[in-house]
């Protein structure tokens, strides 16, 4: 608002644009501000002292005050864009021109803060009515001059439960193929908010109906209805929600799903924690619908403590929910005689005990750990006992440790 102000108060147009118009429209506290002006980038740092040159080129300013940092953008008409990206130049105009470069008519709005007028060149207020995500003039115009619009337009659509209409899907329909010459981040970062959203049934649906799936994952095309990622809880992860849309598209298939996983790991762009953490619950997943009733307690309670455990429940609860419920009951039974205890040795208690530091460490803590969750030890004396033994067992006579 100060912002608005001091540009009005110079002689200057100054409204709010774009993402926070539409927000407050729809009743959502907007998480960003952008202020749209007809005044010049050398002007708007002329009425303010801390300024930054984000991208003066295109007419944009970034303005710190009290300690928040806004996007002041000058009017402007775009040139043309021949890198699917940015325009090779632009224009300064006005805001009529510059409401009709915008994607979609719901973020050509304008908003003057001043006097609560909301200033519409795109009917962008009948679309937020008829909940419709629809380009702003030429459909392929705009999705040729940004081919990322097509997933904006998608999780638009999923964000607000909208419908795209339908000659802003048959043209994304259209260009699909293109979305390949869109840089990996730029997919990976639009994928990421689409299944991190509550909606993400809708979103993931609505790129595999429009064939934008076979760009983002490098497979092809796929119309499977995203069962286990629909009946997610909205608080799942990132991670989880991509390892049931995963599923569900490797429905019916008996080999090939890690292979798979680590194709769309490179695709996406996974950080190694969002790698792991996939994989992790794909493993886990498969031995909860499989092998989990024929493992020992000890292996169990392993299990149970990771936490991919939780997750892999979570989607084994959309589509076999009395399994779920078993595993659940079995875990309480294991949860008696806890599932994740101290371990009563560790390495030090090996080297008192004349055991050399080595490889040989890990498998003899592993199997003794393995006994005190199974019960069979259950103080630090017999865990050293057997800890003598096992070590015995994996080394040469000379190496066995002596009292």
């Amino acid at each position: 608002m100060e912002i608005v102000r001091t540009l009005a108060g110079a002689g200057f147009e100054a409204y709010f644009a774009g993402g926070c118009v539409r927000d407050k429209l729809m009743g959502i506290e907007p998480d960003d501000y952008d202020v749209a002006t007809n005044a010049k980038p050398d002007e708007v740092r002329g009425l303010f002292r801390r300024t930054q040159h984000v991208g003066e080129s295109f007419g944009v300013v970034l303005v710190s005050l009290k300690g928040r940092r806004i996007e002041v953008a000058t009017f402007r008409t775009d040139g043309v864009y021949r890198d699917g990206r940015h325009p090779d130049g632009v224009t300064f105009s006005d805001a009529q021109h510059d409401a009709r470069r915008r994607d979609f008519t719901i973020n050509g709005l304008f908003e003057n803060p001043l006097t609560d007028e909301v200033i519409d060149y795109v009917d962008g207020q009948a679309d937020l009515e008829a909940k419709v995500i629809r380009a702003i003039g030429d459909p392929q115009a705009r999705l040729h001059e940004d081919r990322l619009r097509m997933l904006r337009a998608v999780r638009f659509a999923a964000r607000f439960a909208f419908t795209i209409d339908a000659p802003t899907a048959e043209a994304i329909r259209a260009a699909a193929g293109d979305l390949h010459g869109v840089s990996r981040e730029r997919i990976a970062q639009e994928v990421m908010r689409m299944l991190a959203d509550p909606n993400r049934v809708a979103a993931a649906q609505q790129l595999q109906d429009l064939g934008l799936d076979a760009a983002i994952l490098g497979e092809p095309n796929l119309t499977v209805a995203p069962t286990r990622l629909g009946r997610l809880p909205d608080s799942a992860p990132y991670a989880t929600a991509l390892a049931a849309w995963l599923l569900d598209r490797h429905e019916g298939q008996d080999s090939g799903l890690s292979d798979r996983a680590r194709r769309w790991a490179a695709q996406l762009m996974l950080s190694n924690a969002q790698k792991q953490a996939m994989a992790a619950v794909l493993e886990t997943h498969e031995v909860l619908r499989g092998a989990w009733s024929a493992l020992g307690v000890a292996r169990q309670k392993r299990l149970a403590s990771t936490p991919a455990f939780e997750e892999a429940l979570a989607i084994l609860q959309t589509i076999d929910p009395q399994t779920c419920t078993d595993i659940r009951r079995r875990v309480l039974t294991l949860a008696e005689t806890q599932l994740q205890p101290a371990p009563l040795i560790d390495g030090r208690d090996l080297m008192a005990r004349g055991l050399m530091p080595g490889p040989v460490f890990k498998r003899v803590l592993d199997a003794v750990y393995d006994a005190q969750l199974e019960g069979s030890v259950r103080d630090k004396e017999a865990a050293l006992m057997l800890a003598e033994a096992v070590a015995g067992t994996l080394k040469p006579s000379s190496e066995r440790p002596s009292r």
